[in-house]
């Protein structure tokens, strides 16, 4: 089953992986998958079942072919049948794939493996949708899928701008994006949350920038501010009107 073995460690490696992550989902131990990797073991037929189910394979397709082949794998099959449909499919990156995203976002096969959706109301564009956790962007609730467009070019942006920002050391941020004149090559990160503070990163740490087109969230987990929140609003507001006046003076 060398073919078999070959296969597991690519497709490991184009979900971006490791051998822990790729262990738990098959729910075996991570030394065994090793072992497979390198070819010191034969894949069991339920751990191979249970690879063709999570990427669309055949067992005669992880037995036989070579799937990082261009030419026959299954990868090149679904980009020709999405451009075949005329539509615009949206990749979707949960929280989950979020690490794999930072390895494997210049990898058209890795973004060929995410799962897709479309809008009818975005047509014609290159868009991308991300999973967003956490209250810095209330009242966007945590857990609401921000549909964003790919920014080519960073001086395009308009100040406050709304964005998806992937970075070297941030990862992958939803914040309001506002360019400083005297220094291009910092941008400030803002969030809708006050409580929050902006802050800076390099300009050249900026992987890509998906300026937000749609918020999709549920209805049950719409936020409202309650007292408390508005409290602390208030609080840290004041603390930074005092801080800037000291500034000032």
């Amino acid at each position: 089953m060398a073919q078999a073995n070959k296969n597991l460690k690519y497709l490991r490696k184009l979900r971006g992986w490791t051998q822990e992550e790729f262990a738990q989902k098959l729910r075996i131990k991570r030394s065994l998958l090793g072992a497979y990797e390198e070819e010191r073991a034969e894949p069991r037929i339920d751990v191979l079942e249970t690879v063709c189910d999570i990427f669309k394979l055949t067992l005669d397709d992880l037995l036989r072919k070579d799937v990082s082949d261009n030419k026959s794998n299954y990868l090149a099959k679904r980009r020709a049948m999405k451009l075949a449909g005329g539509r615009t499919d949206i990749p979707f990156v949960p929280i989950k794939a979020a690490a794999g995203y930072l390895a494997g976002y210049a990898d058209p096969e890795f973004v060929d493996e995410l799962n897709t959706f479309t809008l009818p109301m975005l047509t014609g564009g290159n868009y991308r949708a991300f999973e967003i956790v956490g209250d810095s962007m209330l009242p966007t609730p945590s857990g609401s899928v921000i549909v964003g467009e790919k920014v080519e070019n960073i001086d395009d942006v308009k100040n406050n701008t709304a964005c998806i920002v992937i970075s070297r050391n941030e990862g992958i941020v939803y914040k309001r994006v506002q360019k400083n004149g005297r220094t291009k090559n910092k941008l400030t990160l803002v969030s809708d949350n006050p409580v929050f503070h902006p802050y800076a990163v390099n300009a050249d740490e900026v992987l890509e920038l998906w300026q937000a087109q749609v918020v999709i969230s549920k209805m049950n987990t719409q936020q409202r501010w309650n007292m408390n929140q508005l409290a602390d609003m208030v609080t840290n507001l004041q603390e930074q009107v005092v801080s800037l006046k000291k500034r000032m003076n």
